[in-house]
C-alpha cells in the first residue's frame, strides 16, 4: 500500500489484491512498477496512505482484546530484552530538529518508550488488518475495514516523513516477517521496508519456495581479509577467512534468522512454521534484543530488532531489479551465514549500526564465473543495496521459477547440472545465459 504524490515518490504503505509491494531499485528514487506486477506476476497493486494507520489507531479501529493480549506478550518477551539506549550518548546540538528532547542526550524517557511500545503494537495490528482483514472489526461495526485487501505481500516506506514524526515500523516489519507473534506460531508474512517493492517480491518468492521466514537486509559492507586485519588486529577464520559481506537492516528481518532454532543434530536452522515449537519461539525471542531506535535515523523513536545470526546456515541471497529498456532480471547468490571471533564482530558491527540485526554472509565462490571469483565481486555486481535472504540453497528452484515467469537470471552461482529450464530454451542458442535472455524476450510475460 503506497500513496503516490505528484512527484511520483511514494509516501506511505502499499498493498495489492494478490500481492503487495512498493518499490524501487535504490533508496534515492523509489516507485512501484505496476506493469511489472500485473504482466509478470499477475498481481494488482493497491495503495493506502499512512494516514489510514493513524486514523485506525486514533479511532480505536482494532481489536481491543487482542491489543491487551499483545501488550501482555510484549511485557513478557520484549520489554525485558530492551537493549541499552545508545541515544543517551549523543549530544543534543542547538538547532537540531527532533520530535522531543526529554530524556538523557537524544534518548526518550521511560514514559515515552512505553508509549512507543503501545503505538508500534497497534501499528502492527492495523497493518495486518489492512493486508488480511479481520472479522472482529465487523463485529465492532467496521464492515469496510474488516475486509482487508487480500494481500500476499505488503510494504511500508516511513522514512523520513513518518519516522521524523512517529515511531518507526521496525517492530511491525520484523514481527510480521516472523513465524510467530502473541497469537502463537503462524506462517510468516512478507512486509518489505524502505519502499522497496522489488525486494518484497524477492522475499515473497523466497518464502513461497521455502515455507519459511525471509530476511530483508542491506547488502551493506564487504570486508576483505586485509581490511579485517587492519581494523581489528585479528584475522577471520573458517568460512569467513576469505572475506565476507555484512547483511544488516533496521526492519523486516525475521526473528527466525537468529539461528536460535536447531535441527535434530543441534545445528542452527530455520523451520517451517508447522515444525516450530514453543521452545523454538522462545529461543528466537531470547536471542533478540529490542534497541531503542537510533534517533539520528529515526527522530520519532521506536524499537529495532537486534540479534546476531548464528553461522553455518545455508542461505540464498535474492534480488529482482528492473533495467530501463531491458525489463526485470534476477540475481542469486548461494552461500552461508558465518561466525566471527566476538572481538572482530564487535569492532565491525560498531562500524555501522549496532542496534540492528547482523548476518555475516559468505557466498559460494566459483572461479569460472566473473561475478563469483571472489566475495568482493559478488557485492560489486549486486544490482541494489538490498537483498532478500532465504534459508537453504534454492537457486536452482529460483532459476526454474524465473523461466516460468519469463524473467532472465543475470547472475547466479548454481551448478549447471542442477539447472532446469523449459526445453524450448534449447532453441535459443548453446550459451545458457544468453539463451535465457532471448527466450524470455521472445515469449514475453505470461499475464497479458
Amino acid at each position: 500500500m503506497l500513496f503516490h504524490i505528484v512527484c511520483q515518490i511514494p509516501a506511505d504503505f502499499f498493498c495489492s489484491v494478490n500481492i503487495k509491494v512498493r518499490g524501487g531499485v535504490c533508496k534515492i528514487l523509489l516507485f512501484i512498477n505496476a506493469d511489472f506486477f500485473q504482466k509478470y506476476l499477475g498481481i494488482r497493486t493497491e495503495y493506502v496512505d499512512l494516514v489510514e494507520i493513524l486514523r485506525r489507531i486514533d479511532f480505536g479501529i482494532y481489536d481491543p482484546e487482542e491489543y491487551r493480549k499483545a501488550m501482555a506478550w510484549v511485557e513478557k518477551y520484549c520489554k525485558p530484552k530492551e537493549a541499552r539506549d545508545r541515544n543517551e550518548d549523543r549530544q543534543v546540538l542547538p538547532g537540531t530538529p527532533m520530535t522531543t528532547y526529554n530524556g538523557i542526550g537524544k534518548a526518550r524517557t521511560r514514559e515515552e518508550k512505553d508509549a512507543d511500545w503501545e503505538f508500534t503494537v497497534k501499528c502492527m495490528m492495523v497493518i495486518r488488518d489492512l493486508m488480511h482483514g479481520n472479522p472482529r472489526l465487523l463485529e465492532m461495526g467496521y464492515k469496510e475495514e474488516a475486509l482487508g485487501h487480500n494481500a500476499i505481500l505488503g510494504g511500508v516506506q516511513g522514512q523520513r516523513q513518518w519516522t521524523d514524526y512517529k515511531p518507526n515500523f521496525d517492530f511491525p516489519e520484523s514481527m510480521m516477517c516472523t513465524s510467530f507473534d502473541w497469537n502463537g506460531i503462524r506462517e510468516a508474512d512478507v512486509l518489505a521496508t524502505e519502499n522497496d517493492s522489488l525486494n518484497g517480491i524477492s522475499m515473497l518468492l523466497g518464502h513461497l519456495l521455502t515455507n519459511k521466514g525471509v530476511m530483508f537486509s542491506d547488502v551493506r559492507t564487504y570486508w576483505s581479509p586485509e581490511a579485517v586485519k587492519r581494523v581489528t588486529g585479528k584475522a577471520a577464520t573458517g568460512l569467513a577467512a576469505g572475506g565476507f559481506i555484512h547483511l544488516i537492516n533496521s526492519g523486516a528481518t525475521t526473528l527466525d534468522a537468529t539461528g536460535a532454532m536447531t535441527d535434530a543434530d543441534g545445528n542452527p536452522t530455520m523451520k517451517s512454521h508447522w515444525d516450530m515449537s514453543q521452545k523454538d519461539m522462545e529461543a528466537c525471542l531470547a536471542a533478540t534484543n529490542w534497541a531503542p531506535a537510533d534517533r539520528d535515523y529515526f527522530r520519532g523513536g521506536g524499537f529495532s530488532s537486534n540479534f546476531l545470526t548464528k553461522g553455518g546456515m545455508p542461505m540464498t541471497m535474492i534480488r529482482f531489479n528492473i533495467v530501463e529498456g531491458l525489463g526485470p532480471v534476477c540475481q542469486i547468490a548461494e552461500g552461508w551465514s558465518a561466525d566471527l571471533d566476538p572481538e572482530i564482530h564487535n569492532v565491525l558491527d560498531n562500524r555501522t549500526d549496532p542496534t540492528w540485526p547482523t548476518t555475516w554472509f559468505v557466498p559460494r565462490l566459483d572461479a569460472s564465473k566473473k561475478c563469483f571469483k571472489d566475495v568482493y565481486s559478488v557485492m560489486n555486481n549486486w544490482g541494489a543495496n538490498h537483498g532478500a535472504i532465504a534459508y537453504g540453497h534454492i537457486g536452482a528452484d529460483l532459476i526454474t521459477l524465473c523461466s516460468m515467469l519469463r524473467i532472465p537470471v543475470c547472475m547466479h552461482n548454481v551448478d549447471e547440472d542442477k539447472i532446469f529450464r523449459p526445453s524450448a530454451w534449447n532453441a535459443f542458442g548453446m550459451d545458457s545465459e544468453g539463451a535465457d535472455y532471448r527466450a524470455c524476450k521472445n515469449f514475453g510475460p505470461i499475464y497479458k
